[in-house]
């Protein structure tokens, strides 16, 4: 059963710490915002292993991204949310595969794997874990952010355009990427490649993004199989 978003987000009352002892500012909010956000909590409820599966949930209902026997491929997949949604959905005939830099604990119906996904082995160990080109690519990665908008905004798209470069040697026609971007959207040269690769872009914030957050997702559907070099 596929797992729910929680009802009526951002409703009820506040719990506050009752002592901030031993606690700088920043982490005592940090903090009281985890004790209060409804998707924490219906993360736990439903065993998922971060809030942020909320977010590929709604983006999924929004754009029909999963399906049943697909094959997904989930970058910087840890600690692992996107990936358990993709499993639940994609079922037993599908085959997910979530790669990253750090370890990951593993996840039933999910090949696991570490690596730099930039790296020719990790793209070979991806292709063979899905035994054929996938359906579906997913980028939930964000750089650490130094706080200063320009600079931060520069460091995902980077990623973002790293994924995307990816994403047209794995893909398989039809396919789908999503990324994580910042506000401002793609640039120009991101996008550019993405309409010249895929039938339809968009931009969305799912609901489970916080609103303070500065994320937004790009959504590519209908890869044209044109391959990188497009």
């Amino acid at each position: 059963m596929p797992a729910k978003g929680p009802p009526g987000a951002g409703r009820g009352l506040r719990t506050r710490l009752r002592t901030a002892r031993g606690r700088s500012t920043g982490s005592q909010r940090w903090l009281e915002r985890q004790l209060n956000d409804p998707y924490v909590r219906a993360a736990k409820e439903q065993g998922l292993r971060s809030r942020a599966a909320f977010k590929l949930i709604e983006l999924d209902e929004r754009f029909g991204l999963l399906r049943p026997g697909a094959r997904v491929v989930d970058l910087g997949a840890a600690p692992g949310g996107w990936t358990q949604v993709a499993v639940r959905k994609a079922g037993p005939k599908g085959r997910v595969v979530a790669l990253d830099l750090l370890p990951m604990d593993p996840l039933p119906g999910a090949t696991v794997l570490q690596g730099d996904f930039q790296e020719p082995e990790a793209e070979a160990a991806v292709l063979a874990a899905l035994d054929g080109p996938a359906d579906l690519v997913l980028s939930d990665m964000a750089p650490n952010t130094t706080g200063h908008a320009a600079t931060d905004h520069l460091r995902i798209m980077a990623l973002a355009e790293l994924a995307l470069d990816f994403a047209l040697k794995v893909l398989a026609p039809g396919g789908a990427f999503v990324a994580k971007v910042f506000q401002g959207g793609s640039e120009r040269s991101l996008l550019e490649a993405l309409k010249r690769n895929f039938a339809a872009v968009r931009h969305a914030k799912p609901p489970a993004s916080r609103k303070d957050s500065a994320e937004l997702y790009v959504v590519a559907t209908g890869f044209r199989g044109l391959g990188p070099a497009a």
